[in-house]
C-alpha cells in the first residue's frame, strides 16, 4: 500500500489519495458507494435490497456495473438506480476524480476492489466495512513512516 500526494510528498494543503488493493464481498462496496453518493435521497426499499444500485454518468463522476442483467428503477438527482442480476463488475469515479475504483468480481460476490482513494473515501470504506480498522492503521503508520524518511532525505542533502 502507498500513500500518494502531488510529488509523493506529504504537503499540507495538496489532496492526499490512497492506493487500495482488497478483497471485499460486493454488497459492501455498494454500501460504499451508496454512501459516498446518495445515502441522504436513496429510497429506504433501495438502501435495504443488495441488488439494486447506484449509477452515474461519465460526466458527473462515473458508476457503471457490469452485470448479466440489469433494469433501470429510478433516477433521483444526478442517480440512476438499477436492479442487477450477476455483477461481474463496478467502476466507481468520484464527481472529484479523487477516487477511482474499479471491483472485479472473483467469484460469486466476493470481489478484488483496487484503485486510489480520497481520504474522505476512506472513511467511507471504513464504515461500510470495505477495509478494516486495522487496514487504517496500517495507512496512518505507513503515513508516518513516509513522511519520517522524506524529512531525513531533506535532512541529510
Amino acid at each position: 500500500m502507498k500513500i500518494y500526494s502531488q510529488n509523493d510528498v506529504l504537503n499540507p494543503g495538496k489532496h492526499m489519495s490512497v492506493q487500495i488493493d482488497v478483497r471485499t464481498p460486493l454488497e459492501r462496496f455498494r454500501r460504499f458507494m451508496i454512501y459516498n453518493t446518495c445515502l441522504s435521497f436513496i429510497p429506504k426499499g433501495y438502501l435495504r435490497d443488495p441488488t439494486i444500485f447506484p449509477e452515474r454518468s461519465a460526466e458527473k463522476g462515473q458508476i457503471y456495473l457490469e452485470a448479466a442483467a440489469k433494469i433501470e428503477l429510478a433516477q433521483i438527482r444526478d442517480i440512476t438506480f438499477v436492479k442487477a442480476i450477476d455483477v461481474l463488475g463496478v467502476i466507481y469515479n468520484s464527481k472529484s476524480g479523487n477516487t477511482r475504483l474499479r471491483w472485479r468480481q472473483i467469484s460469486g460476490t466476493l470481489g478484488r476492489l483496487t484503485g486510489i482513494a480520497s481520504l474522505n473515501s476512506i472513511v467511507n470504506l471504513l464504515e461500510s466495512k470495505v477495509i478494516t480498522r486495522e487496514y487504517v492503521e496500517s495507512l496512518i503508520s505507513s503515513s508516518t513512516a513516509l513522511a519520517q524518511a522524506q524529512g531525513r532525505e531533506t535532512r541529510e542533502e
